[in-house]
């Protein structure tokens, strides 16, 4: 009995754990451990931000050893008379130091290493936001198909209900066969919309599970009493500026216009001279019959130069083609901010559109609600026929699915203008799942 009552509690307890449904929270975590794109693009950082030590490296100093080690057998004949054969060996090493003292080449590119991390972690910035607006909009779009298909749902039942009675109608001769046959009709339309209904939430699911690495839990709801705040600030103004400057597409233009620039320097620098700091140690050993075993070292310190004359016009061109890539990043950068303008305007549009959609339906749910209780009650007494009714049941299950709808594309859009502007974190995504049905 005692037994009984631990396997009892045991499984309540797992039923209890099971019956908490998965957050939005809980979702995007999965998501920053599971997500395709997002592990790529935490991989592109990685190896982004190696460009500071490559481009630094043509700043310090290089080193190198180098040495050899032979053995020659000598056969001789002088003057018709052979000599015995002899061996000899000879060895030597040579290390070798070198460091730039003036190199505007290896300058630039150490300054375009630097720019080039930077652009990494914009990049990279970019794709958190996308994140978090993938996951909610995965989320919301689950959510939705689920509105959906318990709204197909409940209307067959409503259906169903209605065309029972007309059945029982028509049979005690208080209904005509048209009653029937309007229910009928209904009914076979809303089942296949449930069909459609279910095969939409499957989809939707397929792609949560596309981002998070596995099939999802059940999601935990918004609530219907949710109250939706417009943004701050108001003004759109202000967003369209925090866009232009802030918005990780456009930083990371700018800083590709930087690399592009530093690459002209870099590439006109082929005319300039150089002048590094050379030093070396050299060591032989020749054990010849001749040199009778010699052994020198030599060490020298000093100051190389070169002067670079002609290279076939391969420096213009390279210069040319680098002032051409300079005008493409300027007008990618153009094209950027205007991107994260017109993304910002849709984006903050949408937010108002659908708090005053959302505002519109929730007083178009109360109408149809009763407007519903009244064919109800007239096609009870007869100055209402069934297809008032069935229209009425109609309109406010079409209203509630599209109230739920308007709240999440709302919730949406205010992710995507905080992401046009560059301001979008995952204390926003908390504020969010703080709205939900836990």
């Amino acid at each position: 009995m005692r037994k009984s009552l631990v396997a009892t509690l045991i499984a309540g307890t797992f039923l209890t754990l099971n019956a908490h449904a998965t957050d939005l929270l809980q979702v995007y975590q999965e998501a920053l451990a599971n997500d395709a794109q997002y592990a790529s693009a935490r991989a592109a950082l990685a190896a982004g931000q190696e460009k500071t030590t490559q481009g630094r490296a043509g700043l310090l100093p290089t080193i190198g050893a180098s040495g050899s080690y032979g053995r020659t057998g000598v056969d001789a004949n002088v003057g018709g008379v052979d000599r015995p054969h002899t061996n000899f060996t000879s060895s030597g090493y040579t290390v070798a130091l070198s460091q730039p003292l003036f190199r505007v080449a290896n300058w630039e590119q150490y300054q375009q290493g630097k720019l080039l991390v930077a652009v990494s972690e914009a990049q990279f910035g970019q794709v958190q936001q996308d994140l978090i607006v993938r996951v909610a909009q995965a989320y919301f779009d689950v959510l939705a198909a689920q509105d959906a298909l318990g709204s197909v749902q409940a209307q067959k039942t409503a259906i169903t209900e209605q065309l029972a009675a007309a059945k029982r109608n028509f049979e005690v001769g208080t209904a005509t066969i048209t009653d029937t046959h309007e229910a009928q009709a209904r009914f076979d339309l809303v089942v296949a919309q449930e069909i459609a209904a279910q095969n939409d939430l499957e989809i939707k699911r397929t792609a949560l599970q596309q981002i998070i690495g596995k099939p999802a839990a059940d999601l935990a709801p918004l609530p219907a009493s949710v109250k939706l705040n417009a943004p701050e600030p108001v003004s759109i103004d202000k967003w369209v500026d925090s866009a232009e400057r802030q918005n990780y597409g456009v930083v990371g233009q700018q800083l590709a216009l930087e690399v592009a620039q530093r690459e002209i320097k870099r590439n006109r620098a082929g005319h300039y001279p150089t002048v590094d700091l050379v030093a070396s140690r050299n060591h032989s050993n020749n054990a010849s019959p001749t040199t009778l075993g010699t052994v020198s070292n030599s060490n020298t310190v000093g100051v190389q130069w070169a002067i670079p004359l002609f290279a076939g016009f391969a420096v213009d061109s390279k210069v040319r083609e680098s002032i051409a890539l300079e005008d493409k990043a300027r007008a990618d950068l153009e094209n950027a901010r205007r991107v994260a303008v017109q993304g910002a305007r849709q984006a903050f549009l949408g937010v108002n559109a659908g708090l005053a959609q959302v505002k519109a339906l929730e007083a178009a749910e109360v109408s149809s609600k009763s407007a519903l209780e009244s064919n109800r009650l007239g096609y009870q007494v007869g100055v209402r026929i069934n297809i008032d009714v069935l229209n009425a049941q109609q309109q406010l299950y079409s209203t509630q699915r599209d109230l739920s709808k308007a709240r999440y594309d709302t919730i949406v859009n205010s992710l995507r203008l905080k992401s046009a502007a560059g301001t979008l974190g995952e204390d926003d995504l908390v504020q969010i799942n703080s709205l939900l049905k836990h």
